[in-house]
């Protein structure tokens, strides 16, 4: 089955707190509003936020677990040797006086993990005048809001384990969670403001927009049956695609490469980030437990209709294993059977021949950029992403 990909709509309403607010019982939209769009003004108001997370800070908590280490450095080619000064800004946050917050933050930035996001930017710098200091702020700063959003997200999911260590809202709460989350989309800003250039500045607020606006969507319409693959696309690329997306075309704006270079590597970011997520949708269905760190199709259990399940529904007969656990979300029986049904289908592979068409047109995108290694690490990055395994 062929998926075309329309133009990923960049306008959708931001902002989750007014959701997290009335499900938490606790007023978070004058923090994150306030310190989010001051800190991109101002680059330096991340104190609004330390101020209200020391208010919510918890008791004493359980030693944390490192991370899982990152794939072998010889992925990231040429900029392999330089991700270590990307690990360092971000350890930096963690030199604050209070050991609280200092190990809330080590808890999310300390353990590593895979960096490719950074690695993405890093890359693209190498289409321009490679220059670290600022290649390393803008890299810094998009890992950083990835960060914050995965801390975010788990609050929302009520998740107490990623890659299968705890997460901050089981070590810390939800109150102090949603304000770490908010601490560090204000000390992304700040770092994103040292690159000193105010496009890169506005495409990352309008990415931290959409990416807002794709979790909103995708929180409202939960157990919603209606959606389709359109919309699907639409939610993943506000979701994932777009800070790859970010990633790519800041490290090439900053560094001086051509229009064409930077077009090219946007539209890179953003097959890459939809194949990645494509494939994660897939592996939530079929992966390890164990691997991925979270139960076996984790999707339908907070009911997000993912492309392999949306295929598998265009064939299925309006009466299926899918909608009944929809109707009946407490009922662990109808789950496993929707989740059973899909693996039996087509639906699965067919979601991986759209993850690879989205790779396919990665590949078309960096066409547009001379050879070299940057340009070779960028395309094993596409084979790691369709092979991966968690």
């Amino acid at each position: 089955m062929t998926i075309t990909q329309r133009d990923i709509d960049r306008r959708l309403l931001g902002g989750v707190c007014a959701r997290l607010a009335r499900r938490y019982d606790y007023d978070v939209t004058g923090v994150r509003v306030a310190t989010v769009a001051l800190a991109l003004l101002t680059a330096g108001l991340g104190g609004v936020a330390y101020v209200a997370l020391w208010l919510l800070l918890p008791p004493a908590t359980a030693p944390i677990a490192p991370a899982a280490p990152a794939p072998a450095a010889a992925l990231y080619g040429p900029v392999a040797g330089d991700l270590p000064r990307v690990d360092e800004a971000l350890r930096a946050l963690a030199e604050v006086k209070s050991p609280w917050l200092r190990q809330m933050i080590e808890t999310v930035v300390g353990g590593g993990g895979k960096r490719m996001r950074p690695a993405i930017a890093l890359l693209a710098g190498r289409f321009g005048s490679y220059d670290l200091a600022l290649l390393v702020p803008l890299a810094a700063s998009v890992e950083l809001l990835h960060t914050a959003t995965l801390v975010h997200d788990d609050v929302i999911d009520g998740a107490t384990q990623r890659r299968g260590q705890p997460t901050p809202s089981a070590l810390f709460g939800n109150a102090a969670s949603v304000m770490l989350g908010d601490y560090l989309f204000a000390h992304a800003a700040d770092l994103v403001a040292q690159t000193g250039n105010v496009r890169v500045i506005r495409n990352f607020a309008a990415t931290l927009r959409v990416m807002a606006g794709g979790e909103l969507q995708q929180d409202l319409s939960a157990f919603e049956y209606s959606e389709d693959v359109q919309r699907y696309l639409e939610r993943i690329g506000g979701k994932t695609a777009s800070l790859f997306a970010t990633a790519a075309e800041g490290g090439a704006i900053i560094t001086g490469a051509t229009e064409a270079e930077v077009a090219a590597l946007r539209r890179y970011g953003e097959s890459l980030g939809t194949a990645f997520q494509v494939v994660d949708d897939v592996l939530d269905l079929t992966g390890d437990q164990q691997e991925m760190g979270k139960p076996v199709g984790s999707d339908l259990r907070e009911g997000t209709l993912t492309l392999p399940a949306l295929l598998y529904l265009q064939d299925a007969p309006a009466d299926n294993p899918v909608k009944r656990a929809f109707d009946d979300p407490s009922d662990e029986e109808l789950l496993e059977r929707a989740i059973a049904a899909i693996r039996a289908s087509d639906a699965l592979p067919g979601a991986m021949v759209a993850a690879r068409g989205f790779g396919d047109q990665a590949r078309e995108a960096l066409a547009a950029l001379p050879p070299g290694e940057a340009r070779t690490a960028l395309e094993g990055l596409i084979d790691y992403v369709l092979e991966r395994r968690s």
